[in-house]
């Protein structure tokens, strides 16, 4: 069973997590923002945290909103998408799964990206746009080569 997708993003400046989440209607959700360093870019250098230490929750339209109109380096990102209102906290696969939450993205190292989605139509379509965006070693995460023992970046 495909639990979700694997790939690599360029190790640079850029709106690449807006450009992961294109397929998805960002707004549709309440986002979990969990630990994470990424930074907005401003005169090409580092400048303010993307996700100030005080907001843990964002809504999708402002989350499009940064994600998409602001250049930003990603160190780490650790995002989780749920119906409107419904946020709570999930660490494992199986707590995901048994949750409200529909999609979790992670990014460890600056270019390692995952994303579990529970919409297999949905993850049809990121799987596509992660292709089409030419990142790198795109494969499907199943029950078979899932090594991850939790949903975290840390």
């Amino acid at each position: 069973m495909k639990r979700g997708i694997s790939f690599e993003l360029p190790n640079e400046y850029g709106t690449f997590l807006g450009d992961v989440l294109k397929p998805i209607d960002i707004t549709a959700f309440s986002w979990r923002i969990g630990s994470g360093e990424s930074y907005k870019i401003m005169n090409n250098e580092l400048s303010e945290d993307l996700f100030p230490e005080d907001k843990k929750v964002m809504e999708g339209i402002a989350l499009k909103e940064l994600l998409e109109n602001n250049s930003y380096y990603i160190i780490f990102a650790d995002l989780q998408a749920y119906p409107k209102g419904k946020i709570a906290e999930i660490n494992t696969y199986e707590e995901f799964t048994k949750s409200d939450c529909e999609l979790v993205l992670l990014v460890v190292d600056s270019c390692y990206a995952t994303i579990y989605c529970k919409d297999k139509d949905k993850l049809e379509l990121l799987y596509k746009n992660a292709r089409d965006c030419r990142f790198e070693d795109v494969e499907y995460i199943t029950n078979e080569n899932d090594t991850r023992t939790r949903l975290s970046v840390w």
